[in-house]
């Protein structure tokens, strides 16, 4: 005798071993044993074979039409052996009972299953709303596969085109069109990226990246509304004083100055002036929610997106003839060892004299003309003296470091001859040393600026965001914490008020230490363990963070493209560890598959074989090592 019961809502047959009051011990056609709940048999039976009815069954309920066992059956719950007996015109066999089971079973709109082996037939308002969804979804069903097709022919069907650019940031996986595109992915085997390429959702890899980024990041544009402009600062007092700026010739937001005074032939007293836009953009105003919502100015080559409305970084930028307000920071000093004896900050109205231009000047101020007195230099009166000491403060932090700064490495900055959106525009890569006099004047001073402004917080119980370096990591918080590399007890940013919010947010603090003094804490914008002043930390730290990888994301792009533009198909390289090299004519690193072990340093010699715009790689492999 064999059973066919139901066994996790799938119907099997199998033979009779035992049996008991409750349950049933059964065997398999291949030997196996089971326990199964008699509440689980549908019937018995002894022809066919176990193994040969569900086959058997399967075949004669296909043939068995849904539509026309709803109208025979009768409009109340009936059990499937009676609609057998009805529908065959005879005692059902074995086979004939299961089909039917299978048929109904198979057509969930038109029978609702009311247990074992019972059935319902569906009211006839259920079942029309049931096979009206049915029917649609049949019509979803052909339409998403003519897109699928079309998009594996290479056509973007017209009802994708205004959401194809969505698929890969911001995509609904439940649309038809998702679903599309989808199939036709997997289908092809390749990436989305280079599928909407390859149908003209963007015309090349840097417009798909730059659109994209723009999208996720500015969906409203990145231009500001237009804002009025206040004479903010002129109540400030006026310092007649000679200062300049050193920047790239593409700098519009002029951040800081210097200035220098020798009141005696071994006292050095010089100013470092950063713009104060912490003036106009206080704490919670419509300018603080601008500049909170951007964290940073976004750069890329050829481009950049401002933290600020234009009209607020005219109105503060250190420009050369105008008189700006500048939050003043002035450091007296003994010029022959660099010993730092008197600091002095203060809010005023400065005029610069010049903006200089690092691109400009950088081949004529050499070491060797700034140590002979007898050589031309450029503004040499006012070079020399800040060069002399920056050296002596330079040469304090490498003592305290216990090793000299490593600044020897070449940086580059990008130069585009056309639209930084075009990918056919020629690419200029300057290469710049980091240890350039112009560069390390200024970046001394930066450093020395950022050191005493974060010591006056601490000193003042004056809550700031600085930064710290210890075993190696570097973190933001509002603990005055040494910074290693650096080499200085404490460090804050606080020089580019124009480009970054922190840096804003520093500023306000600053000048309230710098006006209230003892009181500073309670006229500070930010007070002690202000919980906003946290979230700040981390909602610029993820931003910033986003910002600086698009930035390396286009620079890499437009490596690629110089290579290319340069018809570049050999080039020399160094190992940084195992598979990685850096190329020595172009800031980019990558990895070449099948390199040799080497020395850190080696230096090789590269064919490039291809270029990948898209996966932002050079293929290359080894030809040489030198």
């Amino acid at each position: 005798m064999h059973v066919l019961y139901e066994d996790a809502g799938k119907l099997k047959a199998e033979t009779i071993f035992s049996e008991a009051d409750t349950s049933l011990q059964v065997e398999s056609a291949s030997g196996k044993r089971s326990k199964i709940k008699r509440n689980n048999v549908l019937f018995t039976f002894e022809q066919p074979a176990p193994e040969a009815l569900l086959p058997a069954a399967d075949t004669l309920a296909a043939t068995l039409e849904p539509d026309f066992l709803w109208e025979f059956a009768p409009q109340q719950e009936f059990e499937a052996a009676a609609l057998a007996q009805d529908y065959f015109g005879h005692a059902p066999d074995a086979v004939e009972k299961t089909a039917l089971i299978l048929a109904l079973s198979a057509a969930p709109a038109y029978f609702h299953r009311r247990g074992r082996g019972l059935f319902r037939p569906a009211p006839p308002d259920i079942l029309q709303a049931a096979l009206a969804a049915i029917e649609k979804k049949r019509l979803q069903a052909e339409q998403q596969q003519h897109w699928t097709d079309e998009l594996v022919a290479g056509r973007l069907p017209e009802a994708l085109q205004a959401v194809a650019a969505g698929f890969l940031d911001r995509p609904d996986k439940n649309t038809l069109e998702w679903k599309a595109f989808d199939a036709a992915v997997q289908q092809l085997a390749i990436s989305p990226e280079k599928l909407l390429l390859s149908l003209g959702v963007w015309p090349n890899p840097l417009a798909m990246m730059r659109e994209r980024f723009l999208a996720t990041h500015f969906p409203k544009g990145t231009e500001w509304p237009p804002v009025a402009v206040e004479n903010w600062g002129d109540h400030l007092p006026q310092t007649d004083i000679e200062a300049y700026s050193v920047d790239d010739s593409s700098t519009i937001e002029i951040d800081d100055a210097l200035s220098v005074s020798l009141p005696d032939a071994d006292t050095i007293r010089v100013g470092i002036h950063i713009a104060a836009p912490a003036l106009a953009i206080t704490r919670g105003s419509a300018f603080d929610d601008m500049a909170r919502s951007r964290m940073s100015t976004v750069y890329m080559p050829g481009d950049k997106i401002p933290m600020l409305p234009r009209e607020l970084i005219t109105a503060f930028s250190l420009d050369e003839g105008q008189w700006r307000p500048a939050l003043s920071l002035y450091v007296t000093g003994r010029l022959h060892d660099g010993e730092v004896l008197a600091t002095e900050t203060r809010l005023e109205r400065i005029q610069v004299r010049k903006n200089l231009r690092h691109d400009l000047l950088s081949e004529q101020i050499s070491e060797t003309a700034l140590a002979d007195p007898a050589a031309e230099v450029p503004y040499a009166h006012w070079l020399r003296p800040l060069w002399q000491f920056a050296q002596h403060l330079s040469a304090a932090r490498d003592r305290a470091r216990g090793k000299p700064e490593n600044n020897d490495r070449i940086e580059y900055s990008f130069e585009l001859e056309g639209p930084a959106n075009d990918p056919d525009s020629v690419i200029h890569l300057i290469p710049r040393q980091r240890n350039a006099p112009l560069e390390r004047l200024v970046a001394e001073y930066m450093i020395l600026t950022n050191t005493q402004w974060g010591a006056l917080l601490a000193q003042h119980g004056v809550p700031g965001i600085y930064r710290s370096q210890q075993m190696g990591r570097t973190r933001m918080s509002t603990q005055a914490l040494p910074h290693e590399s650096i080499a200085v007890p404490q460090y804050i940013w606080s020089t580019s008020p124009l480009r970054r919010y922190v840096d804003l947010v520093n500023q306000g603090q600053i000048i309230a230490a710098a006006e209230h003094g003892v009181s500073a804490r309670l006229a500070a914008p930010f007070k002690p363990r202000d919980a906003d002043l946290y979230a700040l930390i981390g909602a610029f730290d993820s931003q910033y963070t986003l910002w600086g990888d698009f930035q390396s994301a286009m620079e890499r792009y437009w490596c690629i493209r110089w290579l290319q533009q340069q018809g570049l198909k050999e080039v020399r390289a160094h190992v940084l560890r195992e598979n990685l090299v850096r190329l020595a004519c172009a800031p980019l690193v990558t990895r070449i598959n099948g390199l040799p072990t080497f020395e850190r340093g080696q230096e090789i010699v590269l064919d490039i074989l291809g270029f990948d715009e898209l996966g932002l790689e050079i293929e290359c492999r080894l030809h040489e090592a030198l």
